[in-house]
């Protein structure tokens, strides 16, 4: 078995709480905007991260890849941060997962035989939004289950 934790729209902010949910996965995707390099130096010390640009990741920030792809024991899973930007079909390029932020509303979704999550924002506390992240669980068999964790309602 594989355990993913997905988080993403940090903008400055790792909580404690999702801390607490990342000890112990076998790797992080960030979908973006981290708001800094201690939060990605952070989650590095957790599992091996893989990140993604955001739109409000400036500075050094400006060299993580706008997009990348992540291979789990599931398949391939394609991380950017606005899904708006979006530029290939997944289920032709054999995606399991599209992986992406921005909006800071969590979802869970599957078109055309791909997962598309969005673990919401594990950062500041915005519209009223709860604060979230996601884990992904890969079986033995290859089976994907998604699950989105609520840290701040």
């Amino acid at each position: 078995m594989q355990r993913i934790g997905v988080i993403s729209d940090t903008h400055g902010q790792l909580r404690s709480e999702a801390i607490d949910v990342l000890e112990g996965v076998d790797l992080i995707i960030h979908a973006g905007d981290s708001g800094g390099e201690a939060i990605l130096s952070e989650l590095a010390r957790i599992a091996p991260l893989h990140a993604v640009r955001g739109n409000c990741d400036f500075g050094p920030l400006s060299s993580l890849p706008p997009d990348l792809v992540v291979e789990t024991a599931a398949g391939m899973f394609y991380v950017l941060h606005d899904l708006y930007q979006l530029r290939l079909d997944p289920a032709a390029a054999e995606m399991v997962a599209v992986i992406h932020g921005h909006t800071h509303m969590p979802d869970i979704r599957h078109k055309d035989g791909v997962l598309y999550l969005n673990p919401g924002s594990a950062g500041p506390i915005r519209r009223g939004r709860p604060v979230t992240m996601a884990l992904v669980d890969i079986d033995d068999q290859g089976k994907v289950s998604p699950s989105i964790i609520t840290l701040v309602q």
